[in-house]
């Protein structure tokens, strides 16, 4: 009976939860959240094509997420489901790039958990199409 009782109560379940939580990343994108008014007619396709300000996640397999626009100059999106300790990929679109890429791919302006991203990689679009890679670290630090 004592083994019994003994090992019911070294047996039960912990209510000790980890000590940490899976890092976030928060994506910030500073650009500007109104239609720049001087964009070429030639852009008007592809600011169609591009429609709200979004991100495509490769770690998401590249679905389109919208971002969050922060008026006047920021769009923003934290995610919680980026792999540790792997090279990932994104890509932004933005309308008031379809200037400067055909498909209104962002060039810069980006950042990770505050560090400045470089347009360091391409991902699948229509065709190869310019992104930004990073490896994210247990501890939230992103490196490129």
């Amino acid at each position: 009976m004592a083994l019994a009782a003994l090992c019911e109560w070294g047996c039960t379940k912990s209510s000790m939860r980890p000590s940490s939580a899976a890092p976030t990343v928060r994506i910030v994108f500073r650009g500007s959240t109104s239609r720049r008014a001087d964009l070429p007619p030639s852009a008007q396709a592809c600011v169609e094509g591009v429609g709200a300000t979004h991100i495509h996640p490769g770690w998401q397999n590249f679905a389109t997420t919208p971002l969050t626009p922060v008026p006047p100059d920021r769009y923003e999106i934290t995610f919680s489901d980026v792999p540790v300790g792997a090279r990932v990929e994104f890509r932004i679109n933005d309308q008031n790039f379809c200037d400067q890429n055909p498909t209104g791919a962002v060039l810069r302006n980006v950042s990770a958990n505050d560090v400045e991203l470089v347009q360091n990689t391409t991902t699948p679009g229509n065709g190869d199409e310019p992104g930004f890679a990073f490896v994210l670290s247990a501890s939230g630090r992103v490196t490129q």
